[in-house]
C-alpha cells in the first residue's frame, strides 16, 4: 500500500528533513506540501537540496488543503499546530512535529508555553523506558503521535535505563547540551545570526527556563522516578538544564550527571544502560571508555551514548551524541509512523552518519 502525505511547515528545517528522510521512503507518496508567508512559491527556492521534489509547489496551510490525506506531518512552531487538529479528524495519521500535543499537564504548558492546552498524543521515542516497556508499545496503531522536542528525548534517552533500574538518584540531575542553531526553526533571529554565533559559545535560556525541561521531567517520571519520591518533591526529579548554542548547523552534544544511588556497583550500571538498549537499532551505547562526537551521527537517525562512572565524585556521566533533526525531530516521527503503520521500523532511516 501507498499512503499519501502533506507535509506543513515545508520551507522550514524540520518540514524539509521530514521530507529529505520521506522521498527516499518506498510506501510513501508525497503530495501536499504547504507553508504561510512562503506559499506559492517552488520548494525548491526553500528546499534546493530535495531535488526529486523540485516539481512541488507550496500551498497554504489550511485544513481543506491538508484533509484528504493518509498521513499529515505539522512541522509548525510551537502553539499553531493545535489550530488545526480538531480540523483534521479524518484523516488517519497525523504526527505533530511541534511541542502543542507532547504535555500530559495543563499546568506544566502554562508555566513553560501558555496559550491553549491541548490534549497529549502518542510520545514518538520508540526507545523510551515506560513502566517497564517501551514506548514504541504505545506507538502501535497510533492515529495521532506528539514527535519529540530534541534536547528533550536526547536527555531522556541518556537518562531513563539509569533511572528505570535505580541506579541513578534522579533527585539531582545535572545536565548541559552544546546545540546547533538549526533546532531553533528557519526564522530570522538576530541571535542567530552568522556573525553572532561563529566564534563563539552562546547560553541560552538559563536557571530553569527552557521549555523542554517538563518534557524531560514527563518521561523520567514515566520510566519510574517518582519511585521512592519524598513529600517535599513528588516526582522524585529536580533538574539542572543549560543549553549553549555552538557554532555547529546541526547536532547536539547532551553531558548528563546524576549521582549512583547508595549500594550500586559500577557492573550494576553499566548494565542497566547495556539491557536498556541492547536490542535497540538507533539507540546504540558505545564500548566503555567511548564518548561521541555529533559528527559521528550527522544525517543518521542515531544516538550514540557513552557512559562514565565518577566514583570521585559519586556520579554517572552520559555523553549522548544526535543530529537534532534527524533522530531529534523528522526522524523520530518517521520511525514512530513506521511503527504506527505496522510497516519495518527502520524503514527511510540509516544509522549511518555522513562524514566528513
Amino acid at each position: 500500500m501507498t499512503y499519501s502525505v502533506a507535509v506543513s511547515g515545508a520551507s522550514g528545517y524540520a518540514g524539509g528533513e521530514i521530507l529529505r528522510l520521506l522521498a527516499n521512503h518506498p510506501d510513501i507518496e508525497i503530495r501536499t506540501v504547504t507553508a504561510h508567508s512562503n506559499a506559492g512559491q517552488k520548494l525548491s527556492q526553500h528546499q534546493p537540496h530535495l531535488r526529486s521534489l523540485a516539481h512541488l509547489v507550496l500551498q497554504d496551510t489550511t485544513p481543506e488543503i491538508l484533509a484528504g490525506h493518509d498521513i499529515v506531518f505539522l512541522a509548525l512552531p510551537h502553539g499553531q499546530s493545535g489550530q488545526y487538529t480538531d480540523a483534521l479528524g479524518d484523516v488517519p495519521l497525523v504526527i505533530d512535529a511541534g511541542a502543542d500535543h507532547r504535555l500530559t499537564s495543563s499546568a506544566a504548558w502554562d508555566a513553560f508555553y501558555g496559550g491553549e492546552f491541548h490534549e497529549p498524543w502518542a510520545y514518538g521515542v520508540p526507545e523510551l523506558l515506560v513502566g517497564g516497556a517501551k514506548q514504541r508499545e504505545h506507538l502501535r496503531g497510533a492515529t495521532r503521535i506528539a514527535a519529540p522536542g530534541c534536547n528533550a528525548s536526547t536527555v531522556s534517552l541518556s537518562l531513563a535505563p539509569g533511572v528505570a533500574a535505580g541506579v541513578i538518584d534522579p533527585s539531582d540531575i545535572v545536565t548541559v547540551l552544546a546545540v546547533g542553531p538549526s533546532g531553533a526553526g528557519k526564522s530570522l533571529k538576530p541571535h542567530l545570526l552568522g556573525s553572532e554565533i561563529l566564534g563563539s559559545a552562546n547560553p541560552y535560556a538559563v536557571g530553569g527556563t527552557h521549555r523542554h525541561i517538563p518534557e524531560i521531567r514527563q518521561a523520567l517520571a514515566a520510566a519510574g522516578a517518582s519511585r521512592g519520591a519524598r513529600a517535599a518533591d513528588p516526582d522524585g526529579i529536580r533538574i539542572s538544564f543549560t543549553p549553549v548554542i555552538v557554532p555547529m548547523a546541526r547536532g547536539i552534544l547532551a553531558t548528563s550527571t546524576a549521582p549512583i544511588a547508595p549500594g550500586v556497583t559500577d557492573a550494576q550500571i553499566r548494565d542497566a544502560w547495556e539491557s536498556a538498549y541492547a536490542d535497540e537499532t538507533f539507540v546504540q551505547l558505545l564500548p566503555e571508555g567511548s564518548v561521541p562526537r555529533t559528527a559521528d551521527v550527522l544525517g543518521a537517525n542515531t544516538a550514540l551514548l557513552g557512559l562514565a562512572i565518577d566514583r570521585a565524585a559519586n556520579r554517572v556521566v552520559i555523553v549522548t551524541a544526535v543530529d537534532n533533526l534527524v533522530k531529534g525531530t523528522a526522524g523520530a516521527a518517521i520511525q514512530s509512523m513506521n511503527i504506527a503503520l505496522g510497516l519495518a521500523e527502520t524503514t527511510a532511516l540509516s544509522i549511518n552518519g555522513v562524514a566528513p
